[in-house]
């Protein structure tokens, strides 16, 4: 089994690429988090952290809905 550790990020289906870039900014704009397009440097960490914390948190109660 070979893994691609060279510490960037890829999307497994190359189309679900703009899907997954329109779910954050919905998600950031949810949680008034200034998050824009290209360099967000200036976020602090709990920012960032709380956009995808809430990302994985909806994917999971979709999926677990999806299941029922």
């Amino acid at each position: 089994m070979s893994t691609n550790n060279s510490g960037t990020n890829t999307t497994e289906v190359p189309q679900a690429k703009e899907a997954l870039n329109r779910f954050k900014m919905e998600v950031a704009s949810e949680l008034g988090v200034p998050l824009k397009e290209g360099y967000n440097g200036d976020l602090t960490s709990k920012q960032a952290g709380s956009v995808g914390g809430e990302m994985v948190r909806q994917m999971i109660k979709r999926q677990e809905e999806m299941m029922k």
